[in-house]
């Protein structure tokens, strides 16, 4: 018995100390090494969405081309300096292929004009190499007497696709000729995938146009005069130095691997979304106070012990998010409020089976040692079941908000029957070495004073 009170204060101890880094780390204000990170809803900012044009991509390239469309996106808002900043990918079925609708969804916490954040993504430029074909010549003639705005889109689509995109790219640099007064150029070095998809489209297609567009514009239509090895290129056009090191610059911050169009743009502002996190923190707190009282008043001494079991869990949960971290949402904090319920349920089933074994004339110790044992299994398959249906809801959801109350709601569930099965079962042992009438009373449950 002397180790498992030594157990139950060593557990307590370290409840203690996650709290204090809890409430410590929060006080530190911004200065703190581990604040908590909130999502748009909580902390105002900017969501935006874009549609992907995969109509150009195999059915096979189009996860890999929309992941290097997400890590370039990442790059690209974590130059300017918004941190905490969330991009993932959207599909429109939960099995991609090439006819889904793909979408990327940018969420930038903090910027609250929609210009800005529109422009952190609009200015990074889709790079693409496209090739002439049989038909190029002809249409390029009809062109002539198109609309500018025809003519651009027409000339665009003149050429075919090569595979060819800055999603290839490994450095943009400016270099300048030999000749007197030559202008400027943007030399492209590619990674081995690009480098070897360049030569062999150079070795394959000698004589034909290799020509890089820049955002659906002809920048240069150069003439494949013999294969081209080693993965480098130039942009050659009517560049000035300073145009030529804003292009290099734009192409390092990350090219695009396929168009994207702005679909749907989504504001919150600060003042509501703070609004919103208090309403949040007073619905945990209100949560949290009502199943202690029932508890207490209830179950008495192991409502007690739940009820500081069930603190330890929400500091452990907190701690947690802090140090991961989690992006907490409002739907994020209601799987963590339901998480809750989930953890004082699994206490609910011990009390009830400790209640079985005392009435059966057993001890206080053997009862609590039988009642966990026999509970075990019941909160055992009952959290299992609610740990798949997580993983289900986060593994097929292509919304961040479902996806933040899956992850939430199962590192809840998990951490609830943490707590339910060491720490209340450690603290419940360390209490029943007095088995008296009077001590009993404070096991019972309701109006049953277990004497």
């Amino acid at each position: 018995m002397t180790k498992i009170r030594i157990g139950a204060i060593i557990v307590l101890i370290l409840g203690l100390l996650v709290g204090s880094f809890v409430y410590t780390t929060e006080q530190a204000g911004e200065a703190s090494r581990f604040p908590f990170s909130y999502g748009l809803d909580l902390d105002g900012g900017t969501r935006l969405v874009y549609r992907a044009d995969i109509s150009q991509l195999q059915s096979s390239d189009v996860e890999g081309a929309m992941d290097t469309l997400r890590q370039t996106i990442e790059r690209r808002v974590n130059i300017f300096g918004v941190s905490e900043a969330i991009v993932s990918t959207e599909s429109g079925s939960v099995f991609g292929s090439a006819e889904d609708d793909q979408r990327l969804s940018v969420e930038l916490p903090g910027v609250t004009n929609v210009s800005d954040a529109v422009n952190m993504i609009g200015e990074t430029p889709l790079l693409e190499f496209r090739l002439e074909n049989d038909q190029t010549a002809a249409s390029l003639l009809l062109l002539q007497t198109a609309s500018s705005s025809d003519a651009v889109a027409g000339v665009y689509n003149a050429y075919e696709a090569t595979g060819i995109t800055g999603g290839q790219l490994k450095r943009a640099s400016v270099i300048f000729g030999t000749q007197v007064a030559s202008k400027p150029q943007v030399l492209l070095q590619f990674d081995t995938e690009g480098a070897e998809l360049f030569a062999t489209i150079t070795e394959a297609n000698i004589g034909k146009e290799m020509a890089i567009f820049l955002d659906g514009e002809l920048l240069s239509a150069p003439v494949i005069q013999t294969a081209i090895f080693g993965g480098e290129a130039n942009i050659t056009g009517n560049f000035t130095a300073l145009e030529a090191r804003d292009l290099a610059q734009n192409l390092n911050f990350g090219a695009l691997p396929v168009p994207i169009e702005l679909i749907e743009t989504n504001t919150v502002g600060p003042s509501l979304g703070h609004i919103t996190l208090e309403k949040g923190i007073n619905a945990l707190s209100i949560a949290f106070l009502v199943i202690a009282g029932f508890l207490i008043f209830w179950y008495r001494l192991p409502g007690l012990i739940a009820t500081v079991s069930l603190a330890m869990y929400i500091a452990l949960s907190l701690a947690l998010y802090k140090l991961i971290p989690v992006t907490l949402t409002a739907s994020g904090l209601a799987g963590f409020i339901l998480s809750l319920g989930m953890a004082v349920d699994a206490n609910v089933l011990i009390f009830e089976r400790i209640r079985e074994e005392l009435r059966n004339g057993k001890t206080l110790k053997e009862s609590a040692t039988e009642g966990f044992a026999r509970a075990w299994s019941a909160i055992r398959d009952g959290n299992i079941t609610s740990i798949i249906a997580a993983v289900i809801l986060y593994w097929m959801s292509s919304a961040s908000v479902v996806k933040g109350f899956a992850l939430v709601f199962g590192m809840g569930v998990l951490l609830s029957m943490l707590s339910a099965v060491v720490v209340s079962r450690t603290f419940l042992l360390a209490l029943t070495d007095f088995d008296t009438k009077k001590y009993r009373a404070f096991f019972g449950a309701g109006f049953d004073n277990n004497k």
